[in-house]
């Protein structure tokens, strides 16, 4: 595997490790996805239907802003991109995310960390987000506590 960018958003620190380890196990680069504005525990109260996660979710439009610009995903072919599952798809920021950056002829593979639930339509809501040609790939929820060779041997069986 050639080497890989491993970008990621996390709200509460679960997608960051799994992100880290992973990165570590497959000797990439690390990027995170970070929020112009960050999350606060309120604004991720699922159970408040106001509250900003919420609001976002409901409308499959909302665009949250990226605290910079600066990943360096024209530098790799195959890019990882984690994220916590809400609402049985991916946080908006992620549509943020691919819609800033030029994904053409990459290959994006998806990683998701998550309470309980999986994919779902996830990747079919993101694929509106990149170009034609970019492939992307439903890779798996990585929750727990997975061993640098489980992680390893994941990635290289995807065959990039």
């Amino acid at each position: 595997m050639k080497k890989a960018l491993v970008t990621y958003f996390s709200a509460s620190g679960v997608t960051a490790r799994a992100a880290e380890a992973l990165a570590q196990a497959i000797g990439g680069d690390l990027y995170e996805i970070r929020p112009a504005v960050p999350y606060t525990s309120a604004d991720l109260n699922w159970m408040d239907k106001k509250s900003r996660s919420s609001v976002e979710m409901a409308d499959p439009s909302s665009r949250p802003a990226l605290a910079d610009g600066d990943a360096p995903v024209a530098d790799y072919d195959t890019i990882f991109l984690g994220f916590p599952i809400w609402w049985y798809v991916a946080p908006t920021i992620i549509n943020t995310f691919l819609e800033r950056y030029d994904f053409r002829g990459k290959t994006v593979v998806l990683f998701a960390t998550s309470g309980g639930s999986r994919f779902g339509q996830t990747a079919a809501r993101l694929k509106p987000s990149v170009a034609a040609d970019t492939k992307l790939v439903e890779g798996r929820v990585l929750n727990g506590c997975l061993s640098a060779d489980e992680l390893r041997s994941w990635a290289q069986g995807l065959g990039l």
